[in-house]
């Protein structure tokens, strides 16, 4: 397989990547990223450029540089991780996520019909080259928030709360059309919270670990109550793969973790292990939209296709504790000028009430 893998400097497609190259090396990898502000080839300087492996620095909405990478490559799977996917950020700039999140994916779907296509001119053929896949890697914030009880499935309705959601949501249903109307070959995750190493630290964990690390205050938005379900990255990382390989056509498979727990009580977790002080809490104004639970239904995905999470959380936790505490270096230099700005405009303003 030639695999265009978008968002590839990211967080999980850093982490895909890695993952491929231990479990499946046999397969080549083109990594496209516009590298913004989340996306660091750092993350990804252990693997070597050469015949199956590599980086082409371009945005998905360019599609006269898709059209070249699709011609030149010979892409046989699509695995598109590119996103803006911070909920924070999305509710400042809400454009930049509907351009990027929708109109990107458009593009990549646009761009694989006509190179898959067996015949392009055709608009009532659906047939294509024999092999191909599109993935859209999705979120299980699409479907909104749950109450004390229950689980999404994947034929939960879709009620995103924020404009980062709402943005994923829209790009689901762009890709389900793809696959109703013109028959392309794809499939859809919705994956709960990711944790891990080279998670970018405006994100939850990284953000309180390289803050218990540095003794600076903790902001807890609300009352810390929210519940997700956890997923590491390795184990999202190899269910994509199953995904990729054995999924249904035009199938969507929730992916989760079995790991439900509270904002605070992970923060808590990390103070403890870090050996530093639950004084350093603070609990700031909570977010427009704040959904107050996620939880998984993930037994799509485990019955059909024998996929099964591998890590408990608490063996998950201790291991991104000690990578990041292993990896100091790495998070300085993705700590730029630029994100320094973004956290004082988030948080500054509360830290002063």
């Amino acid at each position: 397989m030639n695999i265009l893998v978008t968002g590839g400097a990211g967080f999980i497609g850093s982490n895909f990547i890695r993952w491929m190259k231990q479990h499946a090396p046999e397969h080549r990898i083109i990594n496209v990223d516009a590298l913004t502000y989340a996306g660091n080839l750092e993350s990804l300087r252990d693997i070597p450029q050469d015949a199956s492996y590599v980086f082409i620095r371009a945005d998905i909405r360019d599609r006269a540089k898709l059209d070249e990478v699709f011609s030149q490559h010979d892409i046989t799977h699509v695995v598109n991780f590119a996103a803006e996917s911070h909920v924070d950020r999305s509710i400042v700039d809400p454009e930049l996520f509907l351009t990027t999140n929708v109109l990107g994916t458009q593009a990549l779907l646009d761009t694989a019909k006509l190179h898959w296509k067996s015949n392009p001119e055709d608009k009532y053929s659906r047939e294509y080259r024999a092999g191909v896949k599109f993935l859209q890697v999705s979120t299980d914030e699409v479907y909104g928030a749950l109450g004390r009880e229950g689980l999404f499935s994947e034929t939960s309705p879709l009620m995103p709360n924020s404009p980062y959601s709402a943005a994923k949501a829209s790009a689901d249903l762009v890709c389900r059309s793809y696959f109703e109307t013109f028959g392309l070959p794809l499939n859809i995750t919705r994956c709960s919270n990711n944790y891990g190493p080279y998670q970018f630290p405006e994100k939850l964990i990284p953000l309180m670990i390289h803050n218990c690390m540095e003794e600076k205050p903790l902001p807890v938005y609300g009352d810390g109550m929210q519940i997700r379900d956890w997923l590491h990255v390795f184990d999202h990382c190899s269910a994509i793969f199953a995904v990729l390989i054995r999924g249904e056509m035009g199938e969507v498979y929730n992916i989760g973790g079995n790991n439900e727990r509270t904002n605070l009580e992970i923060i808590r977790q990390i103070i403890h292990s870090l050996g530093a002080s639950e004084e350093l809490i603070h609990f700031v104004k909570d977010r427009p939209g704040h959904d107050r639970r996620y939880a998984i239904d993930n037994s799509k995905i485990t019955t059909r296709l024998g996929w099964t999470p591998s890590y408990t959380f608490e063996q998950g936790i201790s291991e991104t504790i000690r990578w990041y505490q292993d990896n100091e270096e790495w998070m300085e230099h993705v700590l730029s000028g630029a994100y320094t700005e973004y956290y004082a405009r988030m948080y500054a303003p509360s830290f002063r009430e």
